[in-house]
């Protein structure tokens, strides 16, 4: 700190008092004279020294000049919101005409970032000088961080306009709009909106859009008058179908107007000229007559209109057929399999959908399956858009799945038509999705911007975290259009909602904090919404471990972490505390970082003391840190380590048996059977173990109930290839109820061939056989329908059967093969001591067994009695109620 600066200072200040300095001796120079000295008071690190001598001399000369300007600037500088020390000043100088000095000190202003204040200032100094230019690109920046301002965006709209910029006027403009709509100044809007309809006639999305928001924020009828500009210019267009849209909204706000009721019926008139029942349907739909229901009129007729000669219906049994002809009230219609089938018009309309030509059901019809595989296999984009037109321009992908598969295209071929189309859906401007399901797509008329498409999935999306990472997609992609949109306001402001006074701390306020705190590191204008500071947010949070569990994004828990080391003194204790539930290498390190290598070693020890609570912690440790020397040091044995996992294993088994926590459990359960098992950390550890270990570790193994019986066989066999005399007390075999299925490669892939075979072509074979035996009708004596449907069955049946097996099939590795006893994949001699002849068995699984050939499954009672004999073992058993003496007298590997 420098003494001599801080003396000038006080002097300069005296000076000013005593000498009663007025507005005449104060210039620019001046100003940067004391900017001077801020400069050197920041190298110094002398501004909160600098600050607090003038706010003290503030106290008792409010009028102080140089008092106001060096603690205004240092606030600023230190990005204190309250700027009113500097407002109060540039006031004076406005007062005083000082319009040189006005500038400047808007200039200083602004040099720490956007103010509203500063730059509608200096938006008037220029309005004064008659700087043009100048004047217009304040009011951009103005517009951009102030977004209730209105006129001033108008005004660049009409500037842009006059330099025919259409694109740039009709951004401003649209602006203006919002917030005209936002004020409730109709007036205002009307005359932007017809500005719009002449500029973009056809933006359609964008005008329903408005339209919706002024009938909430204004009036539903000033939304009709809106929706009755875009009729006109629909009409004056000949855009007859969106033209009969936009009326059909109109009625819904009053579905007794008169003038839309009529204009509708003329654009059906207009739509369907060529139609040969035109007249007669808007006859018996009653259009015309306002006794009934306009809504019901409407749908009455649509329902009519569509059955004419040529155009194509669906039928649930006879599928789709084309109109033949229509006379009267009589319509015949020719069906695959049903040529010339006469019907009523009225039981048509119950009965039959009808389907544009180029309904994915009609192409299925009308195409060959060859060259309907192939444009779709070619062209996904057009197969997309094929499909959910199709369906009231709605679709998810399992309904785009079941229409292709297998119909067009194979389960095969699928997967990766498959991601082709997700890149499409999720990058093609014509695809967006619905507003009330993310999951839902829907084909747009017209291209929409990247910064559309991406609010329209945010409005779509209904979980926190999703909305999250699409604003964050929506900042990083929306680079070259303007980032302070009314779209990216309102997607901010679901977030601000969370950080209301009297809303709770929970993981979405913590998540809405850190975002907010972040852009606003590049949006200064959302500075004003960060209301809390970290510390005040953190006394207020309930339970932390809850919460931090609960924050579901990788990067808001690292934010989170960062903030709390940051700003909370006893960051250490809250590392250790989170330290199971945030598992990440950071927290150690920071810990040694800090020289708190001590606490580390005691949150090790904590966490395999308190396994069921830090399960997967004990988890993380023995994967990233056993060979630490802080975990030796923790006092973590290798036998310790294995048994943790072992009760860890029982007990994730039992809680999945419970259902309790299944997914997490789940999870645990198989990373833990991993690392003692197919990592063969058991294996490994019983070769350098003693007996007394042994027995410890192999009994808490065998109390694992629900642990497949052949894995415990398996280190069984391992520990007796060690101690060939190891004794099993209390133990009872069970090998031969397994839910493990050992099986060879061959026979594994033969089950897989097999049930794609059924999935792929014999089901579909038997479903287009249940669907003619139901054409035939009367299903009481239908011996096609009977024995179709038990096929079905036989057929569901095999299915479940196969699926079952092949999940619980282990393949087997010949190169383990073990023929110091009797095992899988073994060929064993026999001496039938009954008889004094050798028999010759081979013993595989179920899948592999051909008794016919002396191949035995291990699950059959002999094979299962052969398992793990030595040669030169003597044994017995019972062949059809007679006692039958073996020995074995030799092993060897099945080829």
């Amino acid at each position: 700190m420098s003494e001599t600066l801080l003396k000038d200072v006080q002097n300069m200040l005296n000076e000013e008092k005593f000498t009663r300095a007025t507005l005449s001796n104060y210039s620019i120079d001046r100003f940067k004279e004391l900017d001077l000295v801020l400069e050197q008071a920041k190298k110094e690190r002398a501004y909160n020294d600098i600050k607090n001598i003038c706010d003290e001399h503030l106290s008792h000369s409010k009028n102080s000049i140089i008092a106001v300007y060096f603690s205004g600037m240092v606030a600023l500088s230190q990005q204190i919101i309250d700027d009113a020390a500097l407002v109060s000043l540039i006031g004076i100088f406005v007062d005083n005409h000082k319009w040189n000095i006005v500038k400047y000190l808007c200039e200083r202003i602004l040099e720490y970032g956007e103010s509203k204040f500063a730059l509608r200032t200096l938006a008037e100094c220029y309005k004064n000088d008659s700087e043009e230019e100048k004047l217009f690109d304040a009011w951009k920046r103005l517009v951009k961080i102030d977004t209730d301002e209105a006129d001033i965006a108008k005004l660049l709209a009409e500037h842009a306009e006059k330099n025919c910029d259409v694109e740039e006027a009709t951004d401003y403009f649209k602006k203006s709009l919002h917030r005209y709509i936002n004020k409730q100044l109709f007036t205002n809007v009307r005359e932007i909106w017809l500005k719009l309809i002449d500029y973009h006639p056809d933006d359609m999305d964008f005008f329903i859009s408005i339209q919706n928001k002024v009938a909430k924020n204004i009036s539903p009828d000033k939304a009709a008058m809106l929706l009755v500009d875009v009729y006109n210019s629909c009409k004056k267009r000949g855009d007859i179908s969106t033209a009969i849209t936009v009326l059909k909204l109109i009625l819904n706000y009053d579905e007794r107007d008169n003038f839309a009721r009529k204009e509708i019926t003329e654009c059906f008139r207009q739509k369907y000229a060529q139609h040969s029942q035109l007249e007669e349907y808007i006859r018996i739909s009653n259009l015309t007559q306002n006794w009934r229901n306009v809504h019901e009129a409407i749908l009455d007729f649509e329902k009519h209109i569509s059955f004419d000669k040529g155009n194509f219906v669906f039928h649930r049994t006879w599928g789709v057929g084309r109109i033949a002809k229509v006379e009267g009230d009589d319509i015949v219609i020719d069906f695959a399999k049903k040529r010339a089938h006469s019907m009523s018009l009225k039981m048509a309309v119950d009965a039959l959908q009808t389907l544009e030509k180029n309904h994915i059901w009609v192409l299925k019809a009308m195409m060959s399956k060859e060259k309907l595989h192939e444009k779709v296999k070619t062209d996904p984009e057009w197969a997309l858009k094929t499909i959910i037109k199709s369906f009231d321009n709605l679709c998810d992908v399992k309904h785009i799945k079941g229409e292709l598969v297998p119909s067009v295209l194979s389960a095969g071929e699928w997967s990766a038509w498959n991601i082709k189309a997700h890149g499409i859906l999720k990058s093609n401007p014509l695809f967006g999705v619905s507003p009330d399901n993310i999951n839902v797509y829907t084909v747009r008329d017209r291209s929409l911007s990247k910064e559309e498409k991406l609010y329209n999935e945010f409005r779509a999306e209904k979980k926190f975290f999703n909305r999250l990472s699409l604003i964050r997609e929506f900042v990083y992609e929306i680079k070259s259009i303007e980032p302070y949109s009314e779209h990216f306001n309102e997607m901010v402001s679901f977030f601000t909602g969370y950080l209301k006074p009297n809303m709770p701390v929970n993981e979405y306020a913590v998540t809405s904090y850190l975002l907010l705190k972040n852009l606003a590191a590049s949006y200064s204008f959302l500075s004003p919404l960060l209301h809390l500071n970290f510390t005040r947010l953190f006394e207020r949070i309930y339970d932390l471990s809850n919460l931090f569990q609960n924050l579901k994004d990788e990067t808001t828990k690292k934010d989170f972490l960062a903030q709390i080391k940051l700003f909370i003194p006893s960051w250490q204790d809250i590392y250790v505390s989170l330290f199971p539930y945030a598992l990440t290498e950071s927290i150690i390190s920071e810990l040694r970082q800090a020289g708190s290598e001590d606490k580390i070693v005691s949150m090790v020890r904590g966490c395999f003391e308190n396994y069921r609570d830090n399960r997967e912690a004990v988890v993380w440790f023995y994967r990233n840190f056993r060979d630490d020397p802080l975990f030796a040091k923790a006092g973590i044995s290798d036998e310790k380590m294995i048994i943790t996992l072992v009760y860890i294993l029982e007990l994730t088994y039992r809680e999945i048996d419970n259902r309790r926590d299944t997914t997490d459990n789940k999870k645990i359960n198989r990373q833990v059977y991993t690392i003692l098992f197919k990592e063969n950390l058991l294996d490994d550890y019983i070769d350098n173990a003693n007996r007394e270990t042994i027995v410890r570790v192999y009994t808490l193994v065998e109390d694992v109930k629900d642990l497949d019986p052949a894995d415990k066989l398996k280190l069984k066999n391992h520990i007796l290839d060690k101690y060939a005399d190891f004794k099993f007390f209390g133990t009872v075999e069970k090998d031969t109820v397994t839910r493990t299925l050992i099986v060879t490669v061959a026979k594994y892939e033969e089950k897989q061939r097999l049930l794609e075979r059924i999935m792929t072509e014999d089901i579909p074979a038997n479903s287009k056989e249940i669907a003619f035996a139901l054409s035939l009708g009367d299903l009481r004596e239908n011996a096609e329908y009977k024995a179709a449907k038990e096929k079905q069955e036989i057929l569901n049946s095999t299915i479940a059967k196969l699926k079952n097996e092949i999940e619980r099939a282990q393949l087997f590795d010949p190169s383990t093969v073990n023929t110091s006893r009797v095992s899988f994949g073994t060929v064993v001699t026999l001496i039938n001591e009954s008889t004094s002849t050798d028999e010759v068995y081979t013993i595989l699984g179920p899948w592999e067994s051909d008794p016919n050939n002396k191949i035995i499954s291990y699950l059959s009672p002999f094979g299962n009695s052969l398992m793990n004999k030595h040669v030169g073992e003597k044994f017995d058993f019972v062949i059809n109620d007679e006692k039958v003496n073996y020995m074995v007298k030799e092993i060897s590997a099945a080829k």
